[in-house]
């Protein structure tokens, strides 16, 4: 028996795992030059935590787990460990992050911590992530494959980004070569960080940014008509300035509506991370289209076989919708 098999056969279930994974997902991010990708995801049965990796550092989210599991400490100490030792992940670099159990919506945008500003690259694209400032650092890595999508076909296209947070799609759409993109959400902060991201990408461009609750903004907007638009909502969202909104009850009115802003070629990219969602049949009946999942889903967030014994839900799904040829086509 060589060195090297007697040396695996001698690591623990997590330090193999984190080692396999490391393996392959550093030279896969080295062929698609990332700097941001998913090492561990609840693989392994008792551990409740995903790792990012965001060049050197590492994002460590613990989910809620039994009350009274005495493991549950050990464990998070041995992956920290286990992250130094098979990832080269200074223990000082690791970012630990707790998702509390609370009702829909009432955390993502949470702020948690102090800054911890860098900025990393998805191939041609460049963002700014913010590792200590709350759950979300920012940039949603399960959607690096729609982005990539969007990259691809925006030249020359009108694009809307609803609910467009930092601007990940809208600087996917802009690199592209969109002729126009407009961004819409209510919040002033990421606002600030979409032109940041936008800046970090190009000089000059038509790519306005609206500070807006998307639903009032699509009810009584001008309705200027766009090629493609980008619809990814948060679950549910709260807002003193704006009425509750929750995707499962109203997403159907939101995508109807929005067939009315579409060019007669036009298509919507939707997504939704809501567990268990359903997409409306009045939907597919007005707006033709087909899902993209699980195409739509990463190298490093694809749902592997039970061999680790762990169980995971898909990160999100994804369809297109309206332009018979645009949805036809891969």
């Amino acid at each position: 028996m060589s060195e090297a098999i007697k040396e695996a056969a001698a690591l623990s279930p997590l330090r193999a795992r984190l080692r396999k994974r490391q393996r392959h997902l550093g030279r896969w991010a080295a062929r698609e030059g990332l700097t941001a990708y998913r090492l561990f995801d609840r693989d392994l049965p008792g551990y409740h935590f995903t790792v990012d990796r965001y060049d050197r550092h590492a994002v460590v989210a613990e989910y809620p787990w039994k009350e009274g599991d005495e493991l549950h400490g050990r464990r998070r100490d041995e992956l920290i460990a286990a992250l130094e030792a098979e990832c080269g992940i200074a223990r000082t670099d690791v970012v630990l992050k707790t998702h509390r159990r609370q009702g829909l919506g009432q955390e993502q945008y949470e702020r948690t911590g102090p800054d911890l500003t860098l900025t990393v690259r998805e191939g041609p694209l460049r963002f700014e992530v913010n590792l200590g400032a709350g759950i979300d650092v920012g940039l949603f890595l399960d959607h690096r494959v729609t982005r990539s999508w969007l990259l691809r076909r925006a030249a020359g296209k009108r694009v809307l980004n609803l609910f467009s947070y930092t601007g990940a799609f809208t600087v996917a759409a802009a690199v592209g070569g969109a002729s126009r993109t407009v961004s819409v959400d209510l919040s002033k902060r990421y606002n600030d960080w979409a032109r940041r991201n936008l800046e970090l990408n190009l000089k000059a461009g038509d790519h306005a940014i609206v500070e807006a609750d998307v639903m009032a903004f699509v009810r009584d907007g001008s309705r200027e008509r766009f090629d493609l638009i980008v619809c990814d909502p948060p679950p549910a969202s709260t807002s003193s300035r704006a009425a509750r909104f929750e995707i499962q009850q109203h997403h159907e009115r939101l995508l109807l509506d929005l067939a009315g802003w579409l060019t007669p070629e036009g298509a919507i990219l939707f997504s939704s991370n809501l567990g268990g969602f359903t997409l409306s049949s009045k939907v597919l009946e007005r707006l033709p289209g087909r899902e993209l999942t699980p195409d739509s889903l990463p190298e490093d967030f694809r749902v592997r076989s039970a061999s680790t014994g762990a169980t995971r839900r898909l990160p999100h799904r994804a369809w297109l919708l309206g332009n018979p040829w645009l949805v036809a086509s891969r």
